[in-house]
């Protein structure tokens, strides 16, 4: 038999995708029961794996928070603060100052950094923020503030990690990310056995994530948004599904290149517009602005009645900045191993820009509108609170100041949701391809299409607690790896300052360039 011939071949999976989306579409109700099911199974298990109470007091501390405050802090110090050092430095990498002939990668620093922003600025930072000030009031903006600033230091190593450890396969796509520096960093440690398991855990969980929090919890709040202005879709969300589905897979076909251009187009009109809307409403609500601070301030440490106290505020502060940055997480790690750059460190540095512009600035902006407007504690949007509809609580925000609003933070929502899907669909890919061999990616890319029709008809609460539990989850293997090869990273951190103070690297790229 002749072998089909592309683009051809492609008609196969389209037409299976398309036919069991029908299929589920038809049958939403009893489906969506099942998946709720589904979840609530799943999510009991992960639970009891990862998320164990360590704290013997009246409210919860999860192992795997714990794990990344401690983890983000010992970095922070160890790495001499860098997440507060090297801003300007970081800005020069971007502007392509640094960019010398030769270098091996995919992608450039500024494509590596918009496609791991991509997956970061997202409903994280609308929905996500809204459900962090619904379950722990106005203080969890604090604790998601320095939870920024720390998972910078975080970011910085696993991306710095992923550029020392990643492969280059003789078709020039790279491999990279924290199941490479798992595997071979444990390797040259003697740990070749630990290295290796860690690696899968974190590719199973990886696929996962990219299917819960990458994907279906992503179209999930998006819909909860978008149903507000076309009313057609509370009762058939399964169109917006397949709407979605499809303008995700005519992307995530073209890999991480057109993922990249498309990522650098997106990610900086989708953040103005949003950035503008939120400072236009601060600006028009001054009186009010200290009053937000103040909330923000004394109940973080003070937390109001029923917002679980100082610990329960907290957690989720942490969580929701891990869910919004994925700082310790390990998934943008994949994004960066992809980038040209000499310097490993050169890259790391360029990383520890994703959780300052993801969560010091943009939830802090979409916190104080909550806050300003109080949509959070009112009668009016009792059911979007109760329900966890956190894109929704926040579009209901923007409306109360803006009338006509909602409409266009709509559009960005979708934006947000589709420039994290198909950012998210590159991670789980890495990760399904280091498991099963490049051969097998189509099964993966079919599969991520499928979850978005999933998410589109599934519960929002069912969805952002398996997001939760996958997403966090990622941090255990990865942060293993953090601690037992962050020393490498140190070496190279103190020899790359030494180079840039003594003006060493601005004479090679000078060299470089008068040799072009």
């Amino acid at each position: 038999m002749n072998k089909i011939k592309w683009p051809y071949r492609l008609l196969i999976p389209v037409l299976y995708f398309f036919t069991t989306s029908a299929a589920l579409a038809q049958t939403e109700s009893s489906a969506a029961n099942t998946l709720n099911e589904w979840f609530g199974v799943i999510n009991g298990y992960l639970d009891s794996v990862f998320f164990f109470d360590i704290y013997p007091g009246e409210y919860e501390m999860p192992f795997i928070v714990a794990w990344l405050v401690v983890g983000a802090i010992f970095l922070t110090i160890r790495m001499g603060f860098i997440n507060l050092r090297m801003f300007r430095h970081a800005y020069r990498i971007l502007r392509g100052k640094y960019q010398t002939p030769g270098t091996e990668g995919e992608v450039t620093p500024f494509q590596a950094l918009t496609t791991a922003l991509s997956a970061t600025v997202g409903l994280g930072n609308i929905a996500g923020v809204a459900i962090a000030i619904i379950i722990g009031g106005p203080g969890a903006t604090f604790w998601m503030i320095i939870a920024g600033l720390l998972g910078m230091t975080s970011k910085f190593t696993e991306a710095t990690l992923a550029q020392m450890y990643r492969e280059v396969r003789p078709d020039g796509h790279i491999m990279g990310g924290a199941m490479e520096y798992l595997s071979r960093g444990f390797a040259e440690k003697g740990w070749t056995g630990i290295g290796k398991w860690l690696a899968i855990l974190f590719s199973v969980l990886a696929i996962g994530a990219s299917l819960g929090g990458g994907n279906a919890f992503q179209v999930n709040q998006a819909l909860n948004a978008v149903k507000q202005q076309l009313p057609i879709l509370i009762d058939q969300p399964w169109i917006f599904g397949l709407v979605m589905s499809f303008l995700v897979g005519v992307v995530i076909i073209g890999g991480i290149r057109r993922i990249a251009h498309t990522a650098e187009a997106i990610v900086p009109l989708m953040v103005l517009i949003y950035v503008l809307a939120c400072i236009w409403i601060i600006l028009t609500n001054m009186d009010q602005v200290p009053v937000a601070f103040g909330k923000i301030f004394t109940e973080a440490f003070t937390p109001a009645a029923g917002a679980g106290g100082l610990i329960g505020v907290l957690v989720q502060g942490f969580k929701r900045a891990a869910f919004s940055s994925e700082a310790g997480i390990g998934s943008a790690a994949i994004a960066h191993a992809t980038a040209r750059v000499k310097y490993p460190v050169r890259q790391g540095i360029v990383a520890l820009m994703e959780p300052f512009i993801d969560t010091v600035v943009i939830c802090t902006l979409t916190a104080l509108v909550i806050i300003i407007t109080g949509v959070y504690d009112i009668p009016e949007t009792a059911d979007l609170v109760s329900g966890k509809e956190g894109a929704a609580l926040t579009a209901y925000a923007f409306g109360t100041v803006i009338s006509w609003f909602p409409l266009i933070l709509s559009v960005t929502v979708v934006l947000f949701a589709y420039s994290t899907m198909i950012a998210w669909s590159y991670y789980g890919e890495r990760c399904w391809t280091y498991l099963f061999g490049e051969g097998s990616s189509m099964i993966y890319r079919i599969t991520f299409l499928l979850f978005i029709v999933v998410g589109s008809v599934s519960n929002a609460g069912n969805i952002l607690e398996f997001s939760d539990l996958l997403l966090l989850s990622m941090a255990l293997p990865n942060f293993i790896g953090l601690y037992m090869l962050h020393g490498k990273v140190r070496t190279a951190l103190k020899d790359y300052l030494a180079r840039l103070r003594s003006g060493e690297l601005d004479r090679e790229v000078a060299d470089a360039r008068d040799g072009q």
